[in-house]
């Protein structure tokens, strides 16, 4: 049987320095640890925008390293970003380093899984696009992004339709 722990709070005086914390974990590729900071912020501040984004991002740096679980919380945590613009470019983003790591893994059927990826993130980033602040083309960079991972790579493209061949009858 695994040991049980109550996690203990952290003060909300120490959320500026736990932000602080999180970044530079995630700057040493050591998002796990992101995450966690991130998810004792939230406990006391469950609405903090930056953190939420930060939180989505340290999920999906975990992606390459095979944890597809995380995209499940990142889906149920998206809809707490407040603004539409951010809600959408991240949306952009998290779909993106999906279809990343399913590249990176490869095996059967991941060119269509990536490519599908890809090509939501890509219908996200446009929605950002619609709605971006003024001087801010960051949804068009990870779009062109996305693009060129498409046009650069023969093995990404749309699930063959299977074709229906009736049986003859004798």
């Amino acid at each position: 049987m695994r040991e049980q722990f109550r996690l203990k709070p952290i003060s909300r005086e120490a959320i500026p320095r736990a932000i602080q914390k999180a970044e530079r974990y995630r700057l040493i590729n050591q998002s796990w640890a992101a995450e966690s900071i991130c998810r004792d912020i939230l406990e006391i501040d469950p609405e903090n925008q930056q953190v939420l984004v930060m939180f989505i991002l340290a999920l999906t740096d975990q992606l390459a390293e095979g944890h597809g679980h995380a995209m499940n919380t990142v889906r149920e945590t998206l809809p707490r970003i407040s603004d539409d613009y951010r809600r959408a470019y991240y949306t952009g983003i998290a779909l993106e380093r999906s279809g990343q790591s399913v590249l990176q893994r490869g095996g059967m059927g991941s060119g269509a899984m990536a490519y599908e990826a890809f090509r939501d993130a890509m219908t996200w980033y446009e929605r950002a696009e619609a709605i971006r602040p003024a001087g801010n083309d960051d949804s068009i960079l990870r779009w062109n992004t996305c693009a060129r991972l498409i046009s650069g790579n023969a093995h990404l493209a749309p699930r063959a339709e299977p074709t229906y061949e009736p049986a003859l009858e004798d």
